[in-house]
C-alpha cells in the first residue's frame, strides 16, 4: 500500500512541477525571440540525454566504429534524415543497436 501511495504521490508532484508553468505562461505574454528560443528546448534536451550515450558508453569517450552505440545512432539519424519518420528511425536505430552485438560475437 505504501508503495502505491509514493507512486500517486510522485505523480501529484510531477504534474506539479509541469503544470505550474504552463498556467504561468498561459498568463504572460511571451516575447518572439523567448518563443523562438523555446522551440529548441525539446531539440536541445533530447541531444542532451542521447548524445552522452552515443558518444560515451560506459562514461569514456569512444568515438571508434567499435562503439555500436554510435554506428546505431548513426544509421538511426540517416533513417531519420531520408524517411523523416520516427517511429521508423527508433525501429531502424534498435535493431541495429541489436544485431550489431550478434555480429561481433
Amino acid at each position: 500500500m505504501n508503495i502505491w501511495l509514493a507512486i500517486i504521490g510522485m505523480g501529484i508532484v510531477t504534474y506539479g512541477l509541469r503544470l505550474g508553468p504552463l498556467l504561468l505562461l498561459e498568463r504572460m505574454e511571451i516575447g518572439a525571440t523567448a518563443r523562438q528560443a523555446l522551440r529548441f528546448v525539446p531539440t536541445a534536451v533530447l541531444c542532451a540525454i542521447i548524445f552522452p550515450e552515443l558518444f560515451m558508453p560506459g562514461g569514456a569517450p569512444d568515438i571508434s566504429l567499435g562503439n555500436e552505440r554510435l554506428l546505431a545512432g548513426l544509421f538511426a539519424a540517416v533513417v531519420a534524415w531520408r524517411s523523416k519518420n520516427v517511429l521508423w528511425t527508433i525501429v531502424a536505430g534498435m535493431i541495429v543497436l541489436w544485431i550489431l552485438p550478434a555480429i561481433a560475437r
